[in-house]
């Protein structure tokens, strides 16, 4: 794994686009902060940019990093979610104008993967995290199905197995800036 993290590093850090699998589905990742990387995901999956992203961290200091004020019951929604669960917070920062939503939102979820969590550490940041699809067209779930224009366009395809055999996208929930709380997708 060591080899593929190192490579996957230099892909991002050069900004690249990489395939990847992820703690859910294979998604499409690069580093949050790369504006041109950013546009080229969106490029890729033919999605229009006022479509938000959802940045992948490793631990809270890289969430601390990327949210202005993290409202305290997100703490206990993070303790206490049983799958992975997106969370999309009142104010972003620190990330590409594309990967925040129009009201200056961003989505972000703690991975427990452990081949994300190394390269986010390797890279120092957090990581992009789409699904590897063309918008707007089901996601197919296994790597042997997704779109060849996906796979052809990436700069790197990361060769490890998805850990997720439920081919299931993550829960998203969106927390309001008095805190109130909206189920986005369950």
């Amino acid at each position: 794994m060591k080899e593929v993290i190192e490579k996957a590093a230099e892909i991002i850090q050069s900004g690249g686009v990489i395939l990847y699998p992820t703690d859910t589905i294979w998604g499409l990742g690069c580093d949050p902060r790369n504006e041109k990387a950013v546009q080229k995901i969106c490029e890729i999956k033919k999605r229009t940019a006022d479509k938000s992203l959802i940045v992948l961290v490793p631990n809270e200091a890289l969430l601390q990093r990327y949210v202005k004020e993290i409202p305290e019951v997100c703490y206990d929604l993070i303790d206490f979610a049983t799958e992975p669960l997106t969370i999309v917070y009142p104010k972003g920062q620190f990330v590409a104008p594309q990967v925040l939503g129009p009201d200056g939102s961003i989505a972000i979820r703690l991975t427990k993967n452990d081949f994300c969590k190394k390269l986010m550490f390797k890279t120092k940041s957090g990581l992009i995290s789409t699904s590897a699809n063309i918008s707007n067209v089901r996601y197919p779930g296994d790597f042997e199905n997704l779109s060849d224009d996906i796979k052809n366009n990436v700069d790197y395809i990361v060769n490890l197995p998805l850990e997720n055999k439920n081919f299931k996208p993550s829960q998203i929930i969106k927390i309001g800036s008095n805190g109130e709380v909206a189920i986005i997708r369950k």
